[in-house]
């Protein structure tokens, strides 16, 4: 039996976690279909997610559908959880991406459709609520073509639409409009299938469209649309089958080298790990020794498989399967298990920009406080929980001020410890301004280590990230130290000349030396004068800053893109209020009773317009907001504290080194 691991995306409130329950129920894995509303869904198992009604963390059920096994992942759909949307990406064969036929394209469906695209994840589009007043087709099509991708196919028509009556009828497949449909668009993706249809058209049988249409499905070329509602089932049925016949399996060699990832880490009824892992190749036994990360390991004692209905206990799981997996204590989510995929498991989506300061409000709890923040932060480590020891407090990032909420009362029900927040404030970013470079060499004042370290920083495309070459020859230097450079430059990079994440450049190890092991004539190691990876961890902070502070960082801020609809009478009022939060305005559309304008507001500024909206538009104004872009800060650029010893200040630094080893 083939394996399909399924991912379920949407915008919040499109309808997501209640297509999963009608998917459950006509599969067959549950009798009654659960209500969000009524906290009663099987994948939003947390009291949390069932008293908000909203899907906090990823769950996984599993059904069969003919020969293919379903591992259904349901995932968030409120961008402050988009972190969990971004793990579960990376285990995907396939995704059904719902949208709501009343609302439409939001901003979050065309992040999340853009990454799928980007990604080449095979995905299909649900667009739901069909019966609910104001459902559209046509238009919504169109809308979906020109936002989400051009290439989009109905599967078939909506009927009675805004009804209790509304249904999907499947296009028959003799039905001219669809082979023409289909003829037209999987064309423009195969020369041969182009040259066949301008040849003769009626050699373009439909099961050869069927074909070609699963086949370019599976390569994330073209994306067929099914309409229905998932409260009364229409179109689910059609859904289904086309899960099955469009959408390929997972695959992998389950006797080769073991390979997986870890998207998933919760905790057991007696505080153990359990590690999600989805398994690309290789199997993984009782018992097995497990290497995972950079340099973990642990030994397995437990497994489980998502099997039918069911969380099985197994002896093994193999290549294309989910299982849980019992025994690797430091496991932390993102973990490679085995060896490493040959594709990239980068970020996705823009990292979190707001952050704050958590506050026990008993200070007594302050232990408390930084023991439960880092089981949180097991589960989501973008929180990026950081102590700083001068202040005395405690900080993490977030996306919004739902996910602020959702933490602290976490950390009321679940740890017992109950917490204010400080004023949100934005994440800004750095990234070089130009070129810079440093050297301090072995034994040569005033370098204290037993190394040789000479790095060039250089800026690089937007959205790259850092990157860390070599223009010294490899094998030049031990792996064990080259490792610890490597390493070393990424964490001092986390914060910058201003204490921001640098971003964006590209460093280049130019030079490097060491002393090699050295022995006094008795054979007795002499520690003194060989160099370890300690030494190339000490000094590398001093070269990179140097090389920093040479080439100069400019500071940047999160801007998102905003989309306001308000009534055509509160356009007055609005206006000038988005130009006191900086916003600016892109495009707008004004009719008889409303107006829509999009354009781009600085993060810090979104909650406030959130706060003034309802009473500047009489309740009526509806705001969606998704991350876009950084953008230059103009004028004094902010600071952000630093939380550790700052490698800028070479004297405190070399202070804190000596006091430390």
């Amino acid at each position: 039996m083939r394996t399909l691991n399924l991912g379920i995306l949407a915008h919040v409130d499109a309808g997501k976690t209640s297509l999963t329950e009608r998917l459950l129920h006509a599969a067959g894995v549950i009798d009654e279909i659960g209500s969000v509303d009524d906290g009663s869904t099987q994948t939003d198992s947390l009291a949390l997610e069932r008293r908000r009604g909203i899907t906090i963390k990823s769950a996984v059920v599993s059904f069969v559908v003919g020969d293919v096994a379903v591992n259904l992942i349901d995932t968030p759909g409120h961008p402050d959880f988009i972190a969990e949307v971004e793990r579960v990406l990376n285990v995907l064969d396939g995704a059904v991406l719902v949208v709501s036929a009343v609302e439409g394209v939001q901003p979050q469906t065309r992040v999340l459709m853009r990454t799928l695209r980007r990604l080449r994840i095979p995905t299909l589009v649900f667009v739901n609520k069909i019966d609910r007043r104001g459902a559209r087709d046509a238009d919504l099509l169109r809308s979906m073509s020109e936002k989400l991708s051009p290439s989009i196919v109905a599967m078939g028509s909506a009927l009675a639409l805004g009804t209790a009556r509304a249904a999907f009828t499947p296009h028959a497949p003799d039905d001219p409009g669809l082979v023409t449909a289909l003829a037209e668009l999987l064309t423009g993706h195969d020369d041969t299938l182009l040259a066949a249809y301008l040849d003769d058209e009626k050699a373009l049988t439909h099961e050869r469209l069927r074909r070609e249409l699963a086949a370019q499905t599976g390569r994330a070329l073209v994306h067929p649309v099914f309409f229905g509602s998932a409260i009364t089932g229409a179109g689910v049925h059609a859904l289904i089958a086309g899960v099955r016949e469009l959408l390929p399996a997972g695959g992998g060699d389950a006797a080769g080298p073991v390979s997986g990832t870890v998207f998933k880490v919760e905790r057991g009824p007696s505080g153990e790990k359990i590690a999600y892992v989805r398994l690309f190749s290789g199997t993984v036994r009782l018992r097995d020794r497990l290497p995972f990360g950079h340099h973990g390991a642990g030994k397995v004692t437990a497994i489980s498989v998502f099997d039918h209905d069911s969380d099985v206990r197994s002896a093994s799981v193999s290549a294309g399967r989910i299982g849980r997996i019992w025994g690797l204590d430091d496991i932390r989510i993102g973990d490679r298990i085995g060896e490493p995929r040959a594709t990239s498991d980068d970020h996705h989506f823009a990292p979190p920009t707001l952050e704050t300061v958590v506050v026990p409000l008993d200070p007594a709890a302050r232990g408390a406080l930084h023991a439960a923040l880092a089981r949180l932060a097991e589960q989501d480590p973008l929180i990026d929980l950081r102590q700083d020891d001068v202040r005395q407090e405690l900080s993490v990032s977030l996306y919004g001020e739902v996910q602020k909420e959702v933490i602290q009362a976490t950390l009321a029900e679940e740890f017992g410890v109950d917490v204010t927040f400080r004023e949100t404030t934005t994440i800004c970013v750095e990234r070089p301004a130009g070129t810079g470079e440093a050297v301090e060499v072995i034994a040569k004042e005033p370098n204290p280590f037993l190394a040789t370290v000479g790095l060039r920083v250089d800026p690089a495309p937007v959205g790259s990230g850092v990157r860390f070459v070599l223009e010294v020859e490899l094998g030049s230097l031990p792996s064990a130290f080259l490792r610890a450079i490597e390493e070393t430059v990424r964490e001092t990079l986390r914060q910058g000349l201003r204490g921001w994440q640098v971003t964006d450049c590209v460093v280049t190890l130019t030079r490097s030396g060491y002393w090699a092991r050295q022995s006094h004539s008795g054979g007795v190691f002499d520690a003194g004068m060989s160099s370890t990876a300690g030494d190339f961890r000490h000094l590398t902070p001093l070269i990179l800053m140097s090389a920093l502070r040479r080439a100069g960082t400019r500071v940047y801020e999160p801007m998102h893109r905003f989309h306001l609809d308000v009534p055509a009478e509160a356009v007055g009022v609005v206006m000038p209020v988005l130009a006191g939060l900086r916003a600016v305005p892109r495009d707008s559309v004004a009719s008889d009773s409303s107006y829509v304008l999009e354009g781009d507001l600085p993060a810090a500024h979104v909650h406030a317009l959130q706060r003034r909206l309802p009473s500047l538009t009489g309740g009526e104004g509806v705001l969606d907001c998704a991350f876009d872009h950084y953008q230059e800060v103009t004028g004094t650029p902010p600071s952000r504290p630093r939380t550790d010893h700052n490698p800028l200040d070479r004297k405190e630094y070399l202070l804190h080194v000596m006091r430390s080893v």
